[in-house]
Formats: C-alpha cells, structure tokens, sequence
C-alpha cells in the first residue's frame, strides 16, 4: 500500500478489517513498492503506472482500483520560481519517490511547454542546497510545499494533463506479479474484492478517513476532504485510454515495452 494519505480511503479501511491473517500488509512510497513488486518481494499492490509500463510481462492489473484524477490531482505539483515554460535550461529537481510523476513532468515541460530543463535527481529538502529553481514534489511532500506557498508557480500536473489530452491521468494500479496470479488465483481473487470493499466503502464515509488522515500532514479536515474527494481509484474505458497514451508517450522516451495493447486486466469476480 502506498504510504501518502491519497489512498486513505482504501488504507485506513483495510486496517480495521479482520483480514487473513497470511495477507501481510507492506507500506512504503510507490518507487519502494515498485522495486519489491518487481524483485519479488511482495506479490501485489498499488505501484507506479510506470512500472507496469516498464515490465508488462511481469505483471497482471487488478480492474477497478487505480490511484487516478480527472482533472487537478492536488499532490503532484511542479513547483517553480519561473513561469513552466520559462525553464529551458534551469534546474529542476525531480523527487525519487514516483518514476511515473517524473515522466509525467517531462510530457508535460517538453512534449507540451516545448522545453528542456536540466533535471537533477534529489529529495525535496535538498532543492536549497542544488540551486534547483523548480521542484517536482509528489504526495504529501506535495502536500506540505502547497501550505507554505513559498513558490510563485504552482503546475498540478494532473489539471495539465488532462487540458492538453482531455483524459484523466492514472498516477498508479493495483498490479499483481504474473507468476503468483498462476498460481494463487483465489488468494488474489479474495484480496482484488477486499481492496474493491475498501474503496467503496471509504469513499462513502470520507469524512471519517478525513479525520483521521488529515493530522499526519498536518492539514485542515476541509482541506483534506477537498483533496481526497479529487482522487479516484477506479479503473474505467477512459483510464485505460489515458495509460495506453501515457504508454506512448513512454516509448518515445524509450521508457517503456507496453506495444501488444489491450492491457492485461483481471476483471473483478461477481461476489
């Protein structure tokens, strides 16, 4: 489970449930999560979209479950003391934490904007001390930059791409390793129908994850139900277009080996 407080819906929910007792829940930020899925030392979870986009063989998608916006996402913003299209050149500090978000910012800089920073890879804290002039943040990194408002330029880089593609972004899915579906079918079965009961039932009660999400930012419970109530974590027709362009946009960076389309999806089993 990704450790930011855009999956509370999902994480707080699971966390109260009387589960199986083998289900053993990890919590990290998605490029930890991305490397252990990939090296096998978790089966499966949310991940980057990126991930899966690097190693489709590897992996099934669960149906249903993303981490997604349909418009301004609210916690993965470029934060810049120059207007985006003015940073040709300039550094621009990328976090480590979501190899998709990092690509994300560069569709957008130079597929879109038509410019070419000098990217410096680094955690946020560290922007100071490179001399960074812009900074892409994620999660609640992203979160806490936007409360201090120390940046005259703030890109949500969900709003920017769903103007310049009219789809939503998907910022991460719910992926399972290929071996394990083979072999586990119904473990997987029993946990895609959890996760998917979480969902449901967090995002009918988001006043309650507020409460309890919101203080380990810290951030108003206004404020948070504002933001949680932008996140999506379906899977529907037009998420699966925005990931096949995302995809796209991937192999002209040489990014990505997703060409055999449609995507690998396990539909969710009637109860």
């Amino acid at each position: 489970m990704v450790h930011y407080i855009n999956t509370a819906p999902i994480h707080e929910i699971w966390k109260q449930r009387n589960l199986d007792p083998t289900w053993e829940l990890i919590e990290e930020h998605p490029a930890a999560l991305n490397r252990m899925l990939a090296a096998g030392n978790i089966e499966l979870g949310f991940v980057s979209s990126h991930e899966y986009g690097i190693r489709p063989e590897k992996y099934q998608l669960l149906s249903d479950l993303s981490i997604s916006a349909n418009g301004p996402v609210g916690s993965v913003f470029l934060f810049s003391r120059y207007k985006p299209e003015k940073l040709s050149g300039l550094p621009v500090l990328l976090s480590s934490q979501s190899k998709t978000s990092v690509c994300l910012v560069r569709i957008i800089l130079e597929e879109f904007f038509n410019v070419k920073p000098l990217y410096i890879d680094g955690d946020v804290r560290e922007a100071r001390k490179k001399s960074a002039e812009g900074i892409l943040a994620i999660g609640d990194d992203a979160l806490r930059l936007k409360l201090e408002g120390s940046y005259q330029y703030c890109l949500d880089l969900g709003e920017t791409w769903q103007i310049h593609t009219g789809l939503p972004f998907v910022f991460g899915v719910c992926a399972v390793r290929e071996s394990f579906w083979r072999e586990n079918r119904q473990i997987v079965s029993d946990i895609h129908r959890e996760l998917v009961d979480c969902r449901d039932e967090g995002v009918a009660h988001l006043g309650r994850i507020c409460r309890l999400a919101a203080p380990k930012i810290p951030m108003e419970i206004d404020a948070c139900h504002s933001y949680l109530k932008a996140i999506e974590y379906d899977l529907d027709e037009r998420k699966i277009r925005a990931l096949e362009l995302f995809y796209d946009y991937l192999l002209r960076f040489d990014e990505s080996s997703v060409e055999a389309l449609p995507l690998k999806v396990i539909q969710l089993q009637e109860k």
